[in-house]
């Protein structure tokens, strides 16, 4: 059954950030509908739900309780049903270590939360345009750090 909408999924224990993220997606022009959850364990027992809709993109924020992003992330890296997912880092983390830990597990792309609005809107609708088969097939580490 095909989707006329891109279905996006957060996890962000940041109740500001979850509003902010999802005011930006209500402006875009872009056909979506937004999930969000406070914690990688809430994320994963909607995943592994079985009457659950697997989103096209997950934005994983990696300092969460409970179960935090990169954890998330080998979790889902694990099972193949969810191999045609995209997955967003989303984190105000940039440090090398991040960055270097998330490729190299798998992550489609890496984000630095935003500050402000406008360069939220711009960033998500970067992401949720790109064409994820051809920017996966080259992946490497200079295209996998969003630069604004």
């Amino acid at each position: 059954m095909q989707k006329d909408y891109i279905l996006i999924t957060l996890a962000d224990d940041d109740e500001d950030d979850r509003l902010f993220f999802t005011d930006a997606f209500d402006e875009l022009k872009i056909n979506t509908v937004v999930n969000t959850f406070k914690n990688g364990k809430e994320l994963l027992d909607f995943l592994h739900h079985p009457e659950s809709v697997l989103p096209n993109i997950i934005f994983l924020d990696l300092n969460m309780p409970i179960l935090n992003g990169i954890e998330c992330l080998k979790e889902i890296k694990k099972n193949q049903k969810f191999d045609n997912i995209a997955i967003a880092i989303y984190s105000t983390s940039s440090s090398d270590q991040d960055v270097e830990n998330t490729f190299v597990l798998g992550a489609n792309i890496y984000i630095k939360k935003p500050s402000d609005f406008n360069t939220l809107k711009k960033v998500l609708s970067e992401v949720v345009t790109i064409n994820w088969q051809y920017h996966t097939s080259g992946l490497n580490k200079d295209n996998f750090l969003l630069r604004l």
